[in-house]
């Protein structure tokens, strides 16, 4: 015979919400196995959790222990709270945005050094390099290619918008070109990533970009390095779509090489005041 919650949400946690849950941390027990019963698809995004006093009869504890057990879920980010009377428990789908916003506050509460970041993002992408060439399509890669031309273009009307604006008034424009550098850039880079054919890549590159663009944000405000940075992402595409990863490395190794000089730049200034611009390897082509 069925019990008293089959056919509903409590029915599908009974046979996996069965341990009784320890003395003293009931909440975060009940919790775990709430979680558990999520992660593994039993309870999936958008379904709703059992009633408060259902939870209290399935678990055979009180009301304060199942309200502990959703603030702990809900601080997880694994379950919303709405009000009213549709209201409830209802699970949630974990979006990359939100695991982004939380790594970058992570790493930002940590005073995360910048070099220890660019060291990290060029690993990845060197690994991502010898994936993209070996199972990215002929297609996928003629489009990196024809975005970073596309790239170009925009910065070829930046420069002459800056040439005809004296360097201290620039005028929005200029500030619109910097916005869509730095937009090309990012779907450049999650392209880059889905080429490598693997989700976890596509994921931690969004990570990054949702976290972390304005260390690459740096190199397109500034005329001398924004060159430098798309005559790269060129140099860099071209080499993938001719399979030649040895080149497609170097000039990813360069690209952050430029960008840790960036960001010393950045420093330097900000402990003297005198700003200097000069980019080592500058005539770096392909």
């Amino acid at each position: 015979m069925d019990g008293p919650f089959a056919g509903t949400s409590s029915g599908k946690l009974v046979d996996v919400c069965s341990v009784p849950a320890k003395a003293g941390r009931a909440g975060e027990d009940i919790a775990l196995q709430i979680q558990a019963a999520v992660l593994d698809g039993t309870v999936r995004p958008g379904e709703r959790l059992p009633s408060e006093r259902e939870l209290q009869v399935l678990f055979k504890t009180g009301r304060g222990v199942i309200r502990e057990a959703l603030q702990v879920l809900k601080h997880k980010g694994l379950i919303e709270i709405r009000k009213g009377a549709k209201g409830g428990a209802f699970v949630k789908n974990i979006e990359v945005v939100s695991v982004s916003e939380a790594f970058a506050l992570f790493l930002r509460q940590n005073q995360t050094d910048p070099n220890n970041l660019i060291e990290f993002r060029e690993s990845l992408d060197l690994v991502i390099t010898d994936l993209a060439i070996a199972r990215g399509s002929a297609e996928q890669k003629q489009q990196l290619v024809e975005r970073t031309e596309t790239l170009a273009k925009v910065a070829n009307c930046s420069v002459a918008h800056d040439a005809s604006h004296p360097e201290g008034s620039p005028g929005s424009a200029s500030m619109e070109g910097a916005e869509t550098l730095v937009e090309l850039d990012r779907e450049l880079n999650l392209l880059f990533a889905k080429m490598a054919g693997n989700p976890i890549f596509e994921w931690i590159m969004q990570a990054i970009q949702s976290g972390f663009s304005s260390l690459d944000n740096a190199l397109y405000e500034d005329a001398a390095y924004r060159r430098i940075a798309v005559d790269n992402w060129q140099n860099t595409a071209r080499a993938i779509f001719q399979n030649d990863p040895l080149k497609a490395k170097s000039f990813i190794s360069y690209h952050y090489m430029v960008l840790r000089q960036k960001v010393d730049q950045a420093h330097a200034t900000n402990d003297s005041g005198v700003k200097t611009t000069k980019i080592q390897g500058e005539n770096w082509s392909a």
